[in-house]
C-alpha cells in the first residue's frame, strides 16, 4: 500500500501534468493503482522517431519520492526493448543517484533523452535507423491493439481511426484518378482507330461495286466495239468488187 506522503505527491504531480502539458509527453495514472502510471512519448522531429508514439508504463515505490520508480517501455521503438526494465540514473535500478526534487514530468523528458541517444544500457536494443523509422510509422497502430492504452488514451485512438480514415480517402481517390487515365487512354484508341474505319466505309462500297459489274456485259461491249471497228473495212471490200 502506497504511504500517504507518495499518494499526496503523485496526485499533485498529475494536476500539474494537466494544467501545464509537457511537450511530447502524456502520462496518466491508472484508476484502480496510483502507483502504476501509464505514459505517452512522441518521437522528436528531426530523428528517426518522428511520428512515433510510444507507450510505456512507471511503476512506482510505496516510498516515492523517497525512492525512484521503474520504467518499462511497451511499445517496439529500436531502442528500448519490451516489457523489460530500463536502466537510467533516474530509474529504480541507481537508487543511489535518486533525487526526490524529480517528479514524473522530469522523469519522461529525462527518458525521451535518453531515448535519442545510442548509449547502450540494461533495457536497450541496437537497431538501424530505418528500423527506428519503420517502428516509427507502425507505432501508433500497434499500440492502438491493447485494451489498456485504449482506455487510458482514447486521444491517440482517435487520432489513428482519422488517420485511416484519410489514407481509405487518398486511396480511393488515387483509384478514381487511375480510372479516368485508364479512360482517357482508351478514348484515345478509340480515335486512333475511327478515321481508318471511315475509310474503309468510303473505300468499301467502290470495291464491291467494281466486283459486281456483270462479266457479260463486259463481253458484249467489247462484240459491239469490234463491229464497229470492222465496218469500214467491210465497205472498203465491197467497193473493190
Amino acid at each position: 500500500m502506497a504511504e500517504a506522503a507518495c499518494v499526496k505527491r503523485l496526485q499533485k504531480e498529475f494536476r500539474a501534468l494537466c494544467k501545464e502539458p509537457v511537450p511530447n509527453v502524456v502520462a496518466r495514472p491508472s484508476s484502480t493503482d496510483i502507483l502504476e502510471w501509464h505514459y505517452v512519448l512522441e518521437g522528436s522531429e528531426g530523428t528517426p522517431f518522428a511520428g512515433g508514439v510510444y507507450y510505456g508504463k512507471l511503476k512506482f515505490p510505496p516510498e516515492y519520492p523517497y525512492k525512484p520508480p521503474g520504467i518499462s517501455m511497451i511499445t517496439p521503438s529500436g531502442r528500448f526493448a519490451t516489457q523489460k526494465r530500463i536502466c537510467m540514473s533516474m530509474s529504480d535500478f541507481h537508487p543511489e543517484t535518486w533525487n526526490p526534487m524529480w517528479s514524473v514530468s522530469s522523469i519522461l523528458t529525462g527518458l525521451l533523452s535518453f531515448m535519442m541517444d545510442n548509449s547502450p544500457t540494461t533495457g536497450s536494443v541496437s537497431s538501424t535507423v530505418e528500423e527506428k523509422k519503420r517502428l516509427a510509422k507502425s507505432s501508433l497502430a500497434f499500440n492502438c491493439k491493447n485494451a489498456t492504452f485504449r482506455k487510458i488514451f482514447p486521444e491517440y485512438v482517435e487520432k489513428y481511426t482519422e488517420q485511416l480514415n484519410a489514407e481509405k480517402m487518398e486511396a480511393e481517390l488515387a483509384s478514381k484518378k487511375e480510372d479516368a487515365r485508364s479512360s482517357i487512354t482508351v478514348q484515345e484508341r478509340s480515335q486512333a482507330i475511327q478515321p481508318n474505319r471511315k475509310e474503309t466505309e468510303i473505300k468499301g462500297p467502290k470495291q464491291r461495286g467494281l466486283r459486281k459489274f456483270p462479266m457479260w456485259l463486259l463481253v458484249l461491249l467489247m462484240a459491239v466495239f469490234g463491229s464497229v471497228m470492222a465496218l469500214p473495212l467491210l465497205s472498203l471490200d465491197l467497193a473493190n468488187i
